[in-house]
């Protein structure tokens, strides 16, 4: 008898080995509403505290930052999550950036989650859980046993290797040198627009510019005829690639636009995922195609697995699922030309349809 998966809800949670659930919430003193999932690519140590008026909560905070320095974003973080907003103002928890932040937890969503206290009770069990760089769970602690969880936090956050692959597909020889040299004659010839990346904000998917996140700029393709073109060396060049690697018919394209990251302005974009809002949920794969290679910096990099960095020749071509954490990393030389389009089948396109109604003022072509 063949038997079905049973499904994720109703494993209970946390358990080794199970995905950690994704939240946003109040990073005290950082941001109201930070998104965790982008602290993926490290070890990750979260307290339910809880509050920290409690004595057992006390002493293994204590012990948890023996050394604070541990946690410093690189290897490791950590989140202390309480839901006693005298904690903060009463200074008993105190934001330490990089590496030491604190949840607020007011309605308490992230403690459920969790698993730290359930519906409509007013008990709290604290205690201490180690995440692995893809925010999958290590280890869970009684707060006696914080000297244990360091322990695991240090061999964790040595897992991530530079020889590690992330799940992406390489493909040469998708645009040829004269279809690279004409888009990036195109981008010079109009000048770029400063590129935004999208956010979920009051219900809907806006357009947001932040240069500590991504300086990056766009040329639209305008030519349809061009358009065309491009879309056919997608079609016989790439398509049956991937469809062969990854079981995924891609029949449909989104954006025709020429990206630069000029080392002028150290063009970067910091670690995201491309289809975590309404407007972008559609997307399935995204696609990265070098127009030249006469730059330094600016490749790929997918923290949940490893430091290893990707960077295609020319009219090469990198594939990767959209709900991948990566980052570009800054260009140090020169200018780095792309062409970046998403990939989505028929299935997707109803999605793209019916979340029309999500998108913001202006967002139009989805511009990430």
């Amino acid at each position: 008898m063949i038997q079905l998966l049973t499904s994720v809800d109703s494993i209970p949670k946390p358990i080794v080995g199970s995905a950690a659930p994704w939240f946003k919430a109040h990073v005290l003193d950082v941001n109201p509403q930070y998104t965790f999932h982008t602290v993926a690519g490290r070890a990750v140590v979260l307290f339910f505290m809880g509050s920290a008026t409690n004595d057992g909560v006390r002493v293994a905070h204590q012990q948890l930052m023996t050394d604070p320095d541990r946690f410093d974003d690189g290897r490791c973080s950590f989140f202390g999550v309480t839901v006693d907003p005298d904690d903060h103002t009463a200074g008993r928890v105190k934001t330490r950036t990089p590496g030491v932040r604190y949840v607020l937890d007011s309605d308490r969503a992230v403690s459920e989650a969790y698993g730290a206290c359930s519906p409509g009770s007013d008990h709290y069990e604290p205690y201490i859980i180690v995440l692995d760089r893809l925010l999958r769970v290590a280890g869970r602690y009684h707060l006696t046993d914080a000297d244990r969880a360091l322990a695991l936090v240090d061999r964790v956050a040595n897992e991530g290797k530079a020889e590690d692959w992330a799940p992406v597909l390489s493909v040469p020889r998708v645009f040829d040198r004269a279809t690279c040299q004409r888009l990036i004659q195109l981008y010079d010839a109009e000048g770029g627009q400063d590129s935004g990346f999208m956010r979920e904000i009051d219900g809907k998917t806006v357009s947001v510019i932040d240069h500590g996140h991504k300086r990056r700029s766009d040329v639209t393709i305008k030519d349809q005829a061009f358009c065309g073109g491009l879309s056919a060396r997608v079609n016989h060049c790439l398509r049956p690639v991937i469809k062969r690697a990854f079981n995924f018919d891609a029949t449909r394209m989104e954006r025709y636009i020429v990206a630069c990251y000029d080392a002028s302005v150290a063009g970067h974009f910091r670690a995201h995922r491309d289809n975590t809002t309404m407007g972008t949920a559609h997307r399935r794969f995204a696609v990265t195609i070098n127009l030249n290679d006469d730059f330094d910096g600016g490749e790929l990099r997918f923290p949940e697995f490893g430091t290893r960095t990707y960077r295609p020749a020319p009219g090469g071509a990198i594939v990767f699922g959209c709900g991948l954490l990566h980052e570009a990393t800054p260009v140090t030389r020169g200018r780095r030309y792309a062409f970046l389009p998403f990939l989505y089948d028929d299935d997707a396109a109803a999605q793209r349809e019916a979340n029309n109604q999500y998108l913001g003022e202006g967002v139009g072509a989805y511009r990430q």
